[in-house]
């Protein structure tokens, strides 16, 4: 072996352990952010847990809340409300989302698709308090009074883009090839997307929605100002203030009373379970998604 080659031998092997000291490194800084991240959501559900567990009871899940700090009531008529005005939501932003999501994916040009995902990923980022400022005055002021409406017209502000830009995602993740055989048998444009794009995409889509659904749940800045006002007993009329969740626990937060604190962290468990159920479902939809698409 000649001087020169085995100088470049050297140095291949002293870069080949330079890259795997990088490789080892990267990896245990991955491997301790990932167990970082686990560790963040065990002592929030852990501590929610343990300070909520207390107040959880058959009475609390089925009682309306008291009047006037009164702690012998509980969140049935929270409940009632968070899923009336969540499921107003969903009922106006999922369908919306999923018909963005269809027209930038299969139908528009690349040009307008870009610029439809660029005003959607802005939509994404604006502080949601803006959008509840935003229907503040564009329905509460007009109606001199807040709404369950109200509230749900800004959740589905929130999660419009969420479910468009997930739809976006799952739908161009469906084989070319379907389309190509579809294409090629003469169907139609629209046919193809109704026939085949879509049934193939159901389960990403439907955990699309199900994420979006549970991002939402647990939202309170808009909520202060469009549905914080509301009558005591279990409502379900969209066009009074309703009662909330995420209210609640605001209200009962602010609370001098410790029983109204071990409450609100009661109503905190009711809410994590709520969107862990949903995170489950969705995952599940997810799973099916990737089998039919073959991923």
């Amino acid at each position: 072996m000649s001087p020169g080659e085995s100088h470049a031998l050297m140095l291949d092997r002293g870069n080949l352990k330079r890259r795997n000291r990088v490789n080892r490194l990267v990896t245990v800084s991955s491997t301790i952010a990932a167990l970082f991240a686990v560790a963040v959501l065990l002592i929030v559900v852990g501590s929610v847990l343990s300070k909520g567990i207390g107040a959880l009871s058959i009475h609390f899940l089925t009682t309306p809340t008291g009047l006037f700090g009164d702690t012998s009531g509980g969140i049935s008529n929270a409940i009632v409300g968070t899923v009336i005005i969540v499921a107003i939501a969903a009922a106006m932003a999922i369908p919306v989302g999923l018909l963005v999501a269809i027209y930038t994916t299969e139908f528009a040009p690349t040009r307008i698709g870009h610029v439809v995902r660029f005003a959607l990923d802005l939509l994404n980022g604006v502080p949601t308090i803006i959008t509840g400022i935003f229907v503040y005055g564009l329905i509460v002021i007009p109606q001199k009074h807040q709404s369950g409406f109200a509230a749900s017209v800004a959740l589905a502000i929130i999660m419009l883009p969420i479910v468009a830009r997930t739809a976006q995602e799952v739908l161009t993740l469906v084989p070319a090839t379907l389309k190509e055989a579809a294409h090629a048998l003469g169907i139609a444009r629209w046919r193809t997307t109704v026939r085949v794009t879509l049934p193939t995409a159901a389960g990403g889509l439907m955990t699309g929605a199900l994420l979006a659904v549970a991002r939402v749940a647990g939202e309170t800045a808009p909520l202060i100002l469009l549905c914080s006002i509301f009558a005591p007993g279990v409502l379900t009329e969209p066009s009074e203030g309703l009662a909330s969740i995420p209210i609640f626990i605001f209200q009962s937060s602010e609370s001098p009373s410790p029983e109204a604190h071990t409450q609100a962290w009661a109503a905190a468990l009711v809410l994590i379970a709520f969107v862990l159920v949903l995170n489950i479902v969705a995952r599940a939809f997810y799973a099916r998604s990737r089998k039919r698409m073959g991923a």
